[in-house]
């Protein structure tokens, strides 16, 4: 059988390179995008080669609509089909709302929310012609239940459950099942970076009492791929320790 080939964007660190790796694992042919990082780039491309994945880099900024077309575009140009598309791309540009700048709500919805908007309109069409796909969105806990000084990223997530919801309506028809995952808090070198007693002060809010790893999301987006999910559209599913229910 030929390999299914996924698309990952902002794939090149965090959760994104671990469902990138995973996946790899996972006999996928996987496409490594990035904006920045080429270096890191690279280096997942030739970590998922070792899995035997046919692993590429494309850099491009989902947030401009010309660039997303043309990762899709480069993509397939090589492989001729795009079988999974992980819209994992995010910024976050924190600030109480009385001291945010236009330019810092309207860049975390460029990327959070219009980049996923552009990457699932242009994938579609090919996924459409092939009558079948997966598209998972990476949305968040905080999109769910807000967060002081985060109300341009809440937004942008809220808008990404929404999003998803809509996709998984006009796409079954066509055979595309289109999911969201949301994580709550995920070790990262982000939290790495917090005080004990802020991670302590986090932890009460999580029933079970840890944080979440990459890999936790990795192994659900290995699910939401398979075979195993085929009857799973439009849902949004928490990774968060309970934090949410």
């Amino acid at each position: 059988m030929a390999r299914k080939v996924a698309l990952i964007t902002g794939s090149s660190r965090g959760i994104g390179k671990a469902i990138a790796l995973r996946l790899a694992s996972e006999s996928y042919d996987v496409i490594i995008n990035y904006n920045r990082d080429e270096a890191e780039a690279l280096s997942v491309a030739n970590t998922c080669k070792e899995f035997g994945s046919d692993s590429i880099v494309v850099k491009g900024n989902v947030a401009n609509p010309s660039e997303a077309k043309a990762i899709v575009d480069t993509v397939m140009e090589k492989y001729g089909r795009i079988d999974i598309l992980v819209n994992n791309s995010g910024i976050t540009r924190d600030g109480l709302i009385l001291r945010m700048s236009e330019e810092d709500f309207d860049s975390v919805i460029d990327v959070n929310l219009k980049g996923t908007f552009y990457m699932s309109k242009y994938v579609s069409r090919f996924m459409m012609k092939q009558r079948e796909g997966v598209i998972i969105n990476m949305a968040s806990v905080i999109g769910e239940i807000g967060n002081i000084g985060q109300a341009n990223y809440a937004a942008s997530k809220a808008g990404v459950i929404g999003l998803t919801k809509s996709c998984a309506k006009e796409f079954a028809s066509r055979g595309i099942r289109v999911n969201a995952i949301a994580p709550g808090f995920i070790a990262t070198d982000m939290t790495d970076a917090l005080n004990e007693s802020v991670k302590d002060k986090i932890l009460e809010n999580i029933p079970l009492n840890a944080f979440g790893t990459v890999e936790d999301i990795a192994n659900l987006v290995n699910f939401l791929v398979s075979d195993q999910s085929r009857y799973i559209t439009g849902q949004i599913i928490n990774v968060d320790g309970g934090m949410v229910m």
